[in-house]
């Protein structure tokens, strides 16, 4: 039973076998190849793999952290997210936004009406499609305050992200805020200290903080937009790009009149945790 759960915590790859993953009949070919037993059933190395939770046919991806200031960054977010800055609680007039975009949205035609459930039968999408267009779809999300702003453009970049900028400054009470924190990742549209410098030279309380590379995971605004894959567009089913746009915008709406701040839990010492799991796993490499 050891032997054959040692084989199934292995890369196919370091049992010289030109497999990317192993199934359980893969895992019983290579247990008799071995000369371990004469023969086994499936169903019995399935039984003692479940003992252990080991499956070796699933994969999740992961990513070594590659930014030098990965926790610092991680963690001045964090920070905003529990009303905290540099080490002092964040006053009245004083706001945290998170934005982001969500690129090239496409308006899939079906070639033939879908159909509705019925009894024994799941809704029926047509496979085919025509292509209608596409837009980017640009949000901000209040993280505290649950207000949802968004825009469709043509494309993303920094003049479509100025916009949605622009849409939440010029109201109140962003306008006249002592300081609006605007979080976002590394994105071309807001990269780097010249979008620092670009937007901070247009509103003076306005304050530009960049997440660590690869920690798109962070950014409040992506749990909304998982929300609109699920509820809008899955399956992306429409007559035009018109119509996915106003279905779009009216879900903005319907969502921002029901929103309550999101129930953020990882802190920074989960974060201080994680990190130290990384290493380990990096040292093992």
């Amino acid at each position: 039973m050891v032997a054959i759960k040692a084989i199934a915590c292995e890369l196919p790859a370091q049992l010289g076998l030109p497999l990317s993953r192993m199934h359980v009949p893969d895992i019983r070919a290579e247990v008799i190849r071995r000369g371990l037993v004469a023969d086994i059933s499936g169903a019995t190395i399935w039984q003692w793999l479940s003992e252990d939770a080991i499956r070796p046919w699933r994969h999740r991806s992961w990513i070594f952290p590659r930014d030098p200031d990965f926790e610092a960054k991680a963690g001045r977010v964090l920070d905003l997210y529990a009303r905290r800055f540099e080490g002092k609680r964040l006053q009245i007039g004083e706001y945290v936004i998170s934005a982001d975009e969500k690129t090239s949205i496409q308006a899939r035609v079906r070639c033939h009406p879908s159909r509705p459930a019925r009894p024994g039968h799941p809704t029926l999408v047509e496979h085919e499609y025509d292509r209608g267009g596409s837009f980017a779809y640009l949000a901000a999300w209040d993280v505290h305050r649950a207000e949802l702003f968004g825009r469709l453009e043509e494309k993303s970049g920094i003049a479509p992200f100025g916009r949605l900028v622009d849409q939440v400054m010029w109201r109140e009470p962003y306008r006249s805020a002592k300081r609006v924190f605007w979080i976002v990742d590394n994105g071309t549209s807001h990269r780097g200290e010249r979008a620092v410098k670009r937007l901070q030279a247009t509103y003076r309380n306005l304050r530009l903080l960049h997440l660590p590379l690869h920690a798109s995971w962070l950014n409040q605004v992506e749990i909304f937009f998982s929300i609109l894959q699920r509820k809008v567009l899955t399956p992306n089913d429409v007559l035009s790009l018109t119509e996915l746009g106003d279905r779009i915008l009216a879900f903005q709406g319907e969502y921002g009149s029901i929103a309550t701040p999101f129930e953020w839990k990882f802190t920074r010492d989960d974060l201080a945790g994680l990190l130290r799991r990384l290493d380990g796993r990096q040292k093992a490499a």
